[in-house]
């Protein structure tokens, strides 16, 4: 019978007083060693230039001559600017209209979620959109939107309604853009709630059935609490992805009309970079207050998580 070596089961944990420090100390260190590449370049490229752009907010400095310091000036132009409001109301349209997206992207995946021929190819169908660039999706909805010739004027005139110039009224062309935007997030949306559903576990929901349960009873109480995992990753992408839209205004409308479509990304793209702009301190307080608002949700985020998992250890 071949022996096993005990030299090849020895831990660190287990070694002698008279073992190296490395040998005592290679399993808490070792994880370190591998991370700490990931980590440096994660401090110089993404947490030194946050502190960095929150030190140029408050400057004024038009990214190629001397920087002044100002103070909270920026601070307070942004609290009297009509125009920073005027985006951050559009921002809430945004996070408002995208989370139609989980409840659209459920009903998406329980319509798909069965086994009948030719199912798969109606699933890639409804995935297409997703991975689609957001510009071809934006410039199709600038045509469809088009008052002259687009789909939607011969839709309502088939209707018996006059066209409508969404992207040009100031009170539809961001509801007109979020739609838009929630075309692909939609999908999105749609393949996590199918993936969730290949883990529902096909005993309780045959157990409910012979309780009575059925419909939406069936669906509320059984299979809805099961997929809270994907729930809640469609809901942190849905309002990340709100909170930095800024692809779509830039190829449908670019802000306007009048800058009624803008929203926080785009205001500070306009402000600091655009040819218009070259106020680099007044663009980094918009991306500042962008960025508090994120980490504020994100805090949530990592808060929920960790509870999650304390309570699952």
């Amino acid at each position: 019978m071949p022996t096993s070596n005990p030299a090849l089961h020895a831990t660190p944990a287990a070694a002698g007083p008279e073992a190296t420090w490395w040998a005592r100390h290679q399993r808490s260190i070792a994880p370190w060693l591998f991370l700490t590449p990931a980590l440096l370049m994660f401090l110089v490229y993404v947490i030194a230039p946050i502190f960095q752009s929150i030190a140029i907010s408050f400057t004024e400095w038009d990214g190629l001559g001397p920087i002044t310091f100002v103070g909270f000036a920026n601070y307070v132009e942004l609290a009297q600017d009509p125009d920073f409001r005027t985006a951050f109301v559009n921002n809430i349209i945004w996070l408002v209209g995208f989370l139609l997206a989980i409840p659209a992207g459920l009903a998406l995946a329980l319509f798909l979620n069965q086994q009948v021929f030719g199912i798969r190819l109606v699933k890639a169908l409804f995935f297409f959109p997703f991975v689609i660039s957001q510009v071809v999706i934006g410039l199709v909805f600038s045509w469809f939107y088009d008052p002259t010739n687009g789909l939607l004027m011969h839709v309502l005139q088939f209707l018996g309604i006059p066209p409508v110039a969404v992207l040009s009224d100031e009170h539809l062309v961001t509801y007109g853009i979020v739609i838009a935007g929630l075309y692909p997030q939609v999908a999105y949306c749609m393949i996590l709630y199918l993936t969730g559903l290949n883990n529902v576990r096909a005993d309780l929901v045959e157990a409910a059935r012979l309780e009575g349960a059925k419909g939406w009873q069936l669906l509320w109480h059984v299979v809805l609490p099961q997929l809270r995992p994907a729930t809640f990753i469609a809901v942190v992408v849905t309002v990340v992805g709100s909170l930095r839209s800024f692809d779509m205004i830039s190829i449908m409308t670019q802000g306007g009309p009048y800058g009624s479509s803008r929203v926080l990304a785009y205001y500070m793209y306009e402000q600091a970079l655009s040819e218009y702009g070259f106020r680099m301190g007044y663009g980094t307080a918009i991306a500042t207050v962008l960025f508090l608002i994120m980490l504020v949700y994100i805090s949530f985020v990592l808060a929920r998580i960790w509870r999650q998992e304390k309570a699952g250890s």
